[in-house]
């Protein structure tokens, strides 16, 4: 009924903003390009069908692994290029300091006051919210656990999932050691900090299932293999609404962290994505992505109304951000490539 009311509502306002394109053709009209399969999919179900079946624009889509080296290459690009792509913090701030996307005409894609504060910026839309939780199955574990009980497996036993890699794994050992959120990064800016933080990955080492793919981290909790894991909210969320599994995620101390789309530098279908973004910025379009993949769109009134089962899940609720922390993107940018070194060799001894 929540989806049927803001659809009506949302037919009366886009129809004069697209009519005007209704009669576009062709194959190359909008390429939109995501961050991966999963995703793609709930994109193509939740707002390119809609979007192609209200204006009769074809839209194509691509899958890409991220990186701003391959958004260098695409800006240079004239068979087939990009139009809109789905972008970290990184990239985005990276990639409109180097002059590779388009400044927003925000009039045209429903003006700042329309979106949460942080989904704004000169060259980025925020599209969603990515979190990065504790899930667990609450079938054998019904109390919600903190990180001090994931890394209690003599309280808890059992395996724990991780990534395999040190971004965020670096960031969960200390709040699991006691420092507050707001201190993570700060404590990590320090060689003692860094040291704490291995210090407490070496005491779940012997414990630890890893996970590379985020269809792994729900696989490896549906099957039984761990008892907790870290895992994309989203992906947690699909999986137990598929398989019927009663997991739960803890947005307590938290990561998440923005993509945001941008328009290519240049694009020749600058204005149909502008149109996309207008669409795809109704709370009733985004509450689609929400049903479909778990992922917390950024358009104010999204949140707004939600059955306690959907509120529960999305990791744009104010009450998930407001107990999570995001991603220092600038952290990782200056730190990534030596931590990476450390923690690969930390694994393999």
């Amino acid at each position: 009924m929540l989806a049927r009311t803001f659809l009506a509502a949302v037919t009366l306002l886009i129809v004069p903003v697209i009519a005007s394109v209704s009669t576009h053709a062709g194959p190359n009209d909008l390429m939109i390009v995501t961050r991966d399969g999963a995703l793609q999919h709930a994109v193509q179900s939740a707002y390119v069908q809609p979007f192609t079946a209200v204006t009769g624009t074809p839209v194509q889509q691509l899958v890409w692994e991220g990186g701003i080296d391959t958004l260098r290459t695409q800006a240079k690009v004239t068979d087939d290029p990009w139009d809109l792509v789905l972008v970290d913090s990184d990239e985005l701030a990276t990639g409109c300091s180097e002059g590779l996307f388009e400044k927003l005409d925000w009039p045209a894609i429903g003006g700042k006051d329309h979106y949460q504060p942080q989904a704004v910026s000169e060259c980025g839309l925020g599209a969603v919210i990515v979190a990065t939780v504790l899930a667990w199955d609450k079938d054998k574990l019904p109390v919600a656990p903190s990180w001090a009980d994931f890394w209690d497996v003599a309280k808890y036993p059992g395996k724990r999932g991780l990534r395999k890699g040190v971004r965020g794994n670096a960031e969960f050992a200390l709040m699991a050691d006691g420092v507050a959120p707001a201190e993570v990064y700060k404590t990590l800016s320090t060689s003692d900090g860094l040291d704490r933080a291995f210090r407490k990955l070496d005491q779940l080492k012997p414990y630890i299932v890893w996970w590379s793919t985020e269809a792994e981290a729900a696989h490896i909790l549906a099957s039984g293999d761990v008892l907790m894991t870290t895992a994309p909210s989203g992906q947690i969320a699909t999986m137990a609404e598929k398989e019927r599994k009663n997991f739960g995620l803890q947005f307590t101390s938290s990561l998440y962290e923005l993509e945001s789309w941008v328009i290519m530098k240049g694009s020749a279908s600058t204005r149909i994505a502008q149109q996309f973004l207008y669409f795809t910025g109704m709370p009733a379009i985004q509450l689609r992505l929400l049903q479909r993949s778990g992922e917390g769109g950024l358009a104010k009134g999204l949140n707004d109304g939600l059955p306690p089962e959907l509120a529960a899940v999305s990791p744009s609720n104010p009450a998930a951000l407001a107990a999570g922390l995001r991603v220092d993107a600038g952290f990782w940018r200056d730190n990534l490539p030596k931590l990476r070194q450390r923690f690969d060799a930390w694994q393999g001894h």
